[in-house]
Parts: C-alpha cells; structure tokens; sequence
C-alpha cells in the first residue's frame, strides 16, 4: 500500500510513529515547533498515512492532469477502468471528484476535438455500469441518494450523444498539407502510430495514405509492438499467397492478448520512499529532475512508472 508524499502535486499530512501506530500531527500556527518534544519533523516529512483508491484519487492533481495533453490519455484510461470495477469502492466525496474530473475531459474533447473515440469508449463503459448497478443491484452499492445516480446517468447520455454529434471543422489553408508531404515523410507518420485505428483513419485521407497504411511491413511492425513472437506462432494467419497477412493477424491478437500500453507521461512510484507522484517529463529531460526529492543514494533506479491498471492494484487488498 502506497503512501501520498507531501509534495506540490500531492499535498499529505505529517505523520508520527509511535508505540501505537502513526499517528497524524496537527498544526496549529507555531505552537507545534515550541512544544514538539524534539519530533524531527523533516524525517517523517515524505512518510504519510495509508490511503484508499478513492483518497488517491482526490489527492493526485487528476483534475489538472486533465489540462496536459501528455497525461489526458493516461487519466481517461484510469477512469474507464474505475468506471467498470471500482466504482462502488469509492466514497463518496471521491465519487462526486470523479464525476468533476469527467466533466472537465469531455468538455475539453468538445472544445478541441482530442481523441473523441476514447473518452466515447470511457462513456460507454461509465453507462454500462450504471445502469447494472442502478437497475440490477439496487442502491445499496452506490453511495447517496438513488435519484442522483439516475441524473448522473442521464448527464452521462447528454455527453454521449453530444460527442456523437460532433463535427470536427475542416482545416481551411493555403499552406503546405499533408499530401504535399514527400511519400518517404508520409510514411514515416504512420510508422508514428501506435494505434490500428489511428492508421485506417488516416489512410483515408488520401488514396496515396490508403496505399502506405496498406503495407505489411507498417502491420508487421504494429504486431512486434504490441504482442510477443510466440503468441504469432499461435494465431498464425496466411494469404492466398502463402505470405503472413499482419493487418489480419492484428486484429486476430487483440481479440486474445492485451496490446502494449503508452503514455506521454505516467505516474510514478518511488520504491525507496514508498510515494506516488506524477514525474515531470521536461525537468528530467533539461535537468535529469524527476520532480521527487527522493532520499536514496541512487533515486533513478528506484522509480518506477505505474501503469493506470497497477495504479488500481496498488490499493487492492
């Protein structure tokens, strides 16, 4: 179990150990420094109480990471998997930043039309849920009153149907475009994805983008990407002319197997401080700076990126 360091992306409390336990300490203006007994408050500075999945999430900045475009996708995906299995977990002033943050991802797809298709699948998945819990199970799951889960689902639907309706304006410019990129650079975009669906919609954009996001080798090396070798040998699919069909053998794979996860920017666990914080990406690129004032002697090898699913199974019991 996690602890939430006190830090500017996640502020904790003081905590002391004790013959009992940890135990909080309150502050009340100076009279904690005169009367500390000799506490030293900095070494239990970064060591801070146990905390829930729903705690997590009200003291993580989700809300803000909402805002940068290199966290957007990692937290929508957190709250599509909380959405099909933790939702009742959470309390239900978690419950109430949970919506809050919902509602700031999908005004922001509507504002500037970022990645639609995964906050509709998040939606998707937020109503299926709802209407189990609401119908089928009762309000004995769900934290406050029945009538506001019913308006919650029906904002839910409101969304959905606001985001099916978007119309994505067409770039009017008398500049260079896409197609009067050289083939070799227009290649190398696709070869930029990492995502099946982000290379079909592109290719049809153009016929010469039709023919580029044809390419075995473009499919091939989607495959390497995301599955293993020997789980090809498993569902190995041939053409009539006896060659590997890759785009085939894709969307066979992830029918089967998880495809690989990626982020422009994750949260981080310290294993040495035991700390959850988001890792600034450009203070460790300019300045080699993660952003966590870690205590180890070697504080990079004790970093580790967490995944939004290992973000869930850390408060798992």
């Amino acid at each position: 179990m996690p602890f939430l360091g006190q830090d500017w992306r996640s502020p904790g409390w003081s905590w002391i150990k004790t013959e009992d336990g940890w135990k909080r300490i309150e502050f009340y203006g100076n009279e904690l420094r005169d009367n500390n007994n000799g506490i030293d408050l900095e070494d239990t500075r970064e060591r801070h109480g146990y905390c829930t999945l729903g705690e997590a999430f009200n003291r993580l900045d989700f809300s803000s990471a909402t805002q940068d475009i290199q966290r957007f996708t990692y937290v929508a995906k957190l709250l599509q998997l909380i959405a099909r299995s933790q939702l009742p977990s959470l309390s239900g002033a978690a419950q109430k930043n949970y919506f809050n943050v919902l509602e700031k991802i999908v005004r922001k797809v509507l504002e500037d039309h970022h990645n639609p298709r995964l906050i509709k699948e998040l939606l998707q998945d937020l109503s299926s849920t709802l209407c189990i819990l609401t119908r089928g199970m009762g309000k004995s799951v769900l934290v406050g009153n029945i009538n506001i889960w019913v308006c919650r689902l029906e904002t839910i639907l409101n969304w959905q149907q606001q985001l099916n309706n978007l119309q994505i304006p067409k770039q009017l410019s008398n500049g260079m475009t896409l197609r009067d990129l050289p083939l070799d650079m227009q290649n190398n975009i696709l070869y930029k994805f990492s995502d099946a669906c982000d290379i079909i919609n592109l290719g049809q954009a153009t016929p010469t983008l039709h023919m580029l996001s044809e390419d075995r080798r473009l499919w091939k090396k989607l495959c390497q990407f995301h599955f293993a070798e020997k789980q090809f040998c498993r569902h190995l699919i041939l053409s009539e002319r006896g060659h590997v069909d890759w785009k085939v053998m894709y969307f066979t794979l992830q029918k089967y197997y998880p495809k690989r996860e990626q982020y422009g920017d994750t949260l981080h666990f310290c294993r040495h401080c035991s700390i959850l914080f988001w890792k600034d990406c450009h203070l460790a690129l300019l300045f080699k700076d993660s952003g966590h004032p870690c205590t180890a002697n070697d504080p990079d090898n004790c970093l580790m990126p967490v995944s939004p699913q290992h973000f869930i199974d850390l408060f798992k019991f």
